[in-house]
């Protein structure tokens, strides 16, 4: 049985909050061959079948434990390199070709994903109970919305999502690890800071200036755990006003994070194209430049860094979001251990039966 000690609660955060939507690849990573990934500690096989849609499963072939994104696309099945073995789309194994009436064709053994594909992502549900539905995922307007055109960006970073998170949730960085850069070179660099509760989670903000520099950062949760921030933009670099970012960090495991970032603009019709052009040809090196300069800093932070830090009121923002993802994995493990104990009570009902 796992207990809420807090050594637990910390190693369970290390590989992400479970029961909600996580982006784990671009759409355009996947196409013919099955693509190996590691998200939450978890080793997933993903693929398209012939009518593009996108499927996953645990990457690992009952057999004997090949991983089935070595071996081959069947369409609404994979195929394991070692020895042909076919898993369907639902984990049921199809078909075991090397052997005639094998007792392991039919079974229902390897683990898989609920998936949706949208806004050029592939999105898995990190699901406790297989038998609940998966949470509606609804993604902030800059995505959702026709209004917006948007570009998608990712990174892999070597340091723990929680890490990467804490720097979205941190305004007061822009005005000096991003100075020199073209959209966060102004403002003041010292600020009172405040949060104030939304829908969907908080907004985080300095006061007394805005439109400026990195000044709020919005934390939601709808299905899937977002940050959202607006970055002033001059004349120059194009039509649409302020530049908006919509971020996700997705553990890989416990030392290693893929970002994904959309950068967006409400735009359309021919500014769509201006934008859309100008960037490309522009401004997604600017954007890349600083990024790097959060993947510095994170991957060359302290060892343990989190368990030496002294916290200010700068630091209210990702304080609040610590506490809540405490909170709920608090309650997942919870959880967890109340799906082991009916998992063990059914075992011992079973066997008394088949013993009666």
């Amino acid at each position: 049985m796992i207990m809420t000690t807090a050594i637990d609660t910390e190693h369970y955060l290390n590989l992400g909050l479970r029961d909600q939507w996580y982006p784990v690849l671009a759409s355009w990573e996947v196409s013919s061959n099955p693509v190996g990934i590691t998200r939450l500690g978890e080793n997933i096989v993903v693929w398209r079948d012939e009518k593009g849609t996108v499927h996953a499963l645990e990457d690992r072939c009952p057999h004997r434990g090949a991983r089935l994104s070595l071996g081959w696309n069947l369409g609404d099945r994979v195929a394991c390199w070692y020895h042909g073995v076919e898993v369907r789309h639902d984990g049921v194994v199809e078909d075991v070709p090397a052997v005639h009436d094998c007792p392991l064709k039919g079974s229902d053994c390897v683990k898989s994903y609920q998936v949706q594909e949208m806004h050029d992502a592939i999105f898995i549900w990190f699901g406790l109970d297989p038998s609940e539905q998966p949470a509606e995922l609804s993604l902030p307007d800059q995505l959702a919305s026709e209004e917006w055109s948007s570009f998608l960006c990712m990174a892999d970073w070597k340091v723990n999502h929680q890490y990467a998170i804490d720097n979205v949730m941190d305004p007061m960085h822009g005005s000096y690890l991003h100075a020199t850069s073209h959209s966060m070179a102004e403002g003041e660099r010292s600020a009172e800071m405040k949060h104030r509760s939304t829908q969907d989670g908080f907004i985080f903000e300095k006061q007394g200036q805005s439109g400026v520099n990195f000044d709020w950062v919005e934390y939601g949760h709808t299905g899937a755990a977002w940050l959202r921030l607006s970055i002033p933009y001059r004349k120059q670099f194009g039509p649409g006003g302020e530049f908006w970012i919509v971020g996700f960090a997705t553990p890989i495991d416990a030392n290693n994070t893929r970002v994904f970032f959309w950068r967006c603009r409400k735009v359309s019709g021919w500014q769509r194209n201006v934008w859309r052009f100008l960037y490309r040809n522009h401004l997604e090196q600017l954007h890349w430049d600083v990024l790097e300069q959060d993947r510095i800093i994170l991957e060359n932070l302290a060892p343990n860094a989190r368990q030496h830090e002294f916290l200010y009121q700068h630091d209210v923002g990702l304080s609040r979001l610590r506490r809540l993802m405490k909170k709920e994995a608090e309650k997942q493990i919870k959880k967890i251990a109340a799906l082991q104990t009916a998992k063990d009570e059914n075992r011992i009902e079973v066997k008394e039966v088949s013993h009666g």
